[in-house]
């Protein structure tokens, strides 16, 4: 079998470079590094291959025999890998955007709005991956994902991309039946809606100033959507988490009846593997996302200014 060792491929970046100008400082502003660095790599690859690569006269510099025959093979070679490179970046960004996330916010942010992202780029076809458990980047074929949590996710670029309220929220029509719902008291006469949410109905009503009423009592489902779909066919008051009912409010098919909201221990976060940092799909949807939480007032002043990696 042939000898596959690999010289080093930052020294032969660096010949390459000083070859094809025969100016160590032009290379050096080209690769953003000091000449002394060009100097140094080009040294250790003569080292390497123990044959003198450049002659020097004075400030200028010249390429032996054997320096021009391997510069020859060697920018070959890299403009071949130039051009595997742009193909393979082309095919991969001419491809869907697969994202993952929680159904319930794909059901009840993400799809509402989808619909002016297609609008607005037509070139980017989604394709919504709705999961309750954590995308594993490294098997699944998946671009970026939502996460609920608290942005720590070694190895991934995590992008904030809002908060969350939490506070009551029901159907218009409990407003004005038999028992009107008028302030926190009355929630007594009410079917209390629950789902697996840190923040509860004890946690709530503690806030409120209301310490007679049961708080555990009521309808549970596991499934943050469903206890959204109950309050709004009117059969309870749900505790719902501001990204999930937003668009129900603005539609008028939810109502929030008291002023007092507590905000939520977690928060959600666009991630990808660096592999997708650059992707044209994953950078505009990013962005996209990053708007439409803006328009609707959830994407605070301090939550704004965190640095993000997209450029």
């Amino acid at each position: 079998m042939a000898d596959r060792r690999m010289p080093p491929l930052n020294a032969v970046r660096a010949f390459e470079a000083a070859a094809r100008h025969l100016n160590f400082t032009r290379a050096s502003e080209e690769l953003f590094v000091t000449q002394a660095a060009v100097s140094h790599q080009v040294k250790a690859l003569e080292q390497w291959l123990g044959v003198p690569l450049f002659e020097r006269q004075g400030r200028n510099v010249f390429l032996t025999p054997a320096g021009q025959a391997y510069f020859t093979e060697v920018r070959e070679i890299l403009d071949r890998l130039v051009e595997a490179t742009a193909r393979a970046r082309i095919a991969d960004a001419a491809g869907p955007l697969t994202v993952s996330m929680l159904a319930s916010f794909a059901a009840n942010w993400l799809v509402p709005r989808l619909g002016r992202f297609n609008a607005a780029h037509p070139d980017v076809e989604v394709r919504i991956s709705a999961q309750d458990h954590l995308v594993d980047f490294s098997r699944d074929n998946v671009d970026m994902a939502v996460r609920y949590g608290n942005g720590d996710w070694p190895a991934l670029d995590v992008v904030p991309l809002m908060p969350e309220d939490v506070f009551p929220v029901c159907s218009p029509a409990l407003l004005d039946g038999t028992r009107p719902l008028r302030t926190p008291s009355d929630l007594r006469y009410f079917n209390l809606l629950h789902d697996d949410m840190q923040i509860n109905w004890s946690a709530w009503l503690e806030a409120a100033g209301v310490a007679d009423i049961d708080p555990d009592r009521g309808t549970r489902i596991d499934l943050s959507a469903l206890v959204v779909d109950a309050a709004v066919d009117g059969q309870g008051v749900a505790l719902a988490r501001s990204a999930l009912v937003g668009h129900h409010l603005a539609a008028g098919r939810l109502v929030k009846p008291f002023d007092v909201q507590l905000p939520a221990r977690y928060a959600y976060y666009v991630v990808y593997p660096p592999r997708s940092r650059e992707l044209h799909r994953v950078q505009v949807f990013t962005a996209w996302m990053i708007a439409m939480a803006e328009e609707a007032g959830m994407r605070p002043a301090a939550l704004k200014a965190i640095e993000t990696p997209l450029p």
